[in-house]
């Protein structure tokens, strides 16, 4: 593994560790429980570079990474707020995969599906981001 992966890898891993612990403080997305740490190493583990992902993978695991090092934000205690900065990294992970769909995706409606996932969360990115420019104290 080359030095620039390397320390790709170890800003993963940096990175999930604080969301790891942010989930255990918080509960899991849609779940309502704690994350337990060995289903965190198995997540980082999948997302991180293996010598045999093709083209789309590789693409796919970098979104998943820059998504992943965006939402690790530290909370401000403002419900409002917290909300924005953390969908905002999510939503943008959902633009990247989406790409990432339109440039590898064979099937016509995956392609179709992609766009629209593109064109909402700009849309929503563009309202939050302008919500925080107004109401961020």
């Amino acid at each position: 593994m080359n030095t620039f992966k390397k320390l790709v890898a170890a800003a993963a891993i940096t990175t999930m560790a604080g969301v790891a612990y942010a989930q255990m403080n918080h509960g899991m997305h849609g779940s309502g429980g704690m994350m337990k740490m060995e289903d965190m190493q198995g997540m980082m583990q999948m997302m991180m570079p293996a010598d045999g992902d093709n083209d789309s993978t590789k693409a796919y695991k970098q979104a998943d990474m820059d998504m992943m090092h965006g939402m690790a934000v530290a909370y401000t205690g403002n419900p409002d707020v917290d909300f924005r900065l953390k969908m905002i990294p999510h939503h943008q992970g959902a633009i990247d995969m989406a790409k990432v769909a339109l440039q590898y995706a064979t099937d016509p409606s995956t392609k179709s599906m992609a766009e629209a996932i593109i064109a909402a969360q700009e849309k929503e990115i563009a309202e939050m981001q302008a919500w925080l420019e107004k109401n961020r104290k």
